[in-house]
């Protein structure tokens, strides 16, 4: 229900996010007997490239965004996904053994390496795409991160745990401009409207199983154990802004298999430029 995603938070915060304690203070890292490494860190890789992709896009609207306390929540949205993404792309290094560290998978892979879903890696046209795109994701994402929290990997657990705090604030500042376009002037309404006819279809993948997930039972979440749950809070969100939702699309693999739109690499190419032109400087 859409009064059970928008509450008041008695923390005082005004920036997204849930602080700075170190969630993975005092966790073990090895991995657990009876996960495959591997697919606990192709999994991790997954989750961390669509944080790192979706970061990326929003921080193309900063200084774009229609009002400058908007530019700074942007900011700080792009800001939380970049620390899970981090996080996650550390675990998928020492998951597998391999050593990769979290600058080594995201500066020195090439595109079709990158395994995020398309709703993560779609530019938005317009300020109103950028809103429905964030509500969609934090739904989804902090569901997912929810389950995970219950998982057998104690590091990914801990990850999730962190997460889904500041996905909650991601959704609920993307629900109320959702709401308020929508429900806003004529134009705004027709924008809010052809944005979700846009998005809503994209998010059929996020319903889909890569194989990965049947090789991590008790850690990787299943999408059947969140699809009800995210549905009703984006139903509950468009009754609210008088907006109608299309149903998912086919769910094709696409961004998980390494397969991305035609502007993806440029974005990927900006995103490693510097790493690239100055391998191995540090500041």
């Amino acid at each position: 229900m859409y009064a059970d995603l928008v509450h008041e938070t008695d923390d005082g915060r005004w920036a997204f996010g849930t602080g700075f304690t170190d969630p993975l203070a005092g966790v073990d890292t090895r991995v657990p007997a009876g996960i495959d490494g591997g697919a606990l860190a192709m999994y991790c890789r997954m989750l961390g490239d669509d944080a790192l992709v979706h970061s990326q896009r929003l921080q193309e609207w900063v200084t774009r965004a229609p009002e400058l306390e908007e530019e700074t929540a942007i900011a700080n949205i792009a800001l939380d996904l970049l620390g899970q993404a981090r996080r996650l792309l550390t675990r998928s290094g020492t998951a597998d053994g391999s050593g990769r560290s979290e600058d080594d998978l995201a500066y020195w892979r090439a595109p079709h390496e990158f395994l995020s879903v398309p709703l993560a890696d779609h530019r938005d046209a317009d300020f109103a795409e950028l809103v429905a795109r964030v509500l969609l994701l934090a739904t989804w994402r902090q569901a997912v991160c929810l389950e995970l929290r219950h998982g057998a990997d104690p590091v990914l657990a801990a990850i999730a745990a962190s997460a889904a705090t500041e996905l909650r604030y991601h959704r609920e500042h993307a629900a109320l401009w959702v709401v308020r376009l929508g429900r806003g002037t004529e134009l705004s309404h027709r924008r809010m409207q052809a944005a979700v006819d846009r998005l809503w279809p994209l998010r059929g993948e996020l319903y889909r199983d890569p194989p990965v997930v049947a090789r991590l039972p008790g850690v990787a979440v299943p999408a059947a154990a969140v699809r009800d749950a995210v549905e009703d809070a984006l139903s509950g969100v468009l009754d609210r802004a008088g907006v109608d939702g299309p149903p998912p699309g086919p769910a094709t693999g696409a961004g998980r298999d390494g397969h991305h739109g035609p502007d993806f690499a440029e974005m990927i190419d900006e995103l490693q430029s510097v790493a690239r032109a100055h391998p191995g400087a540090s500041w």
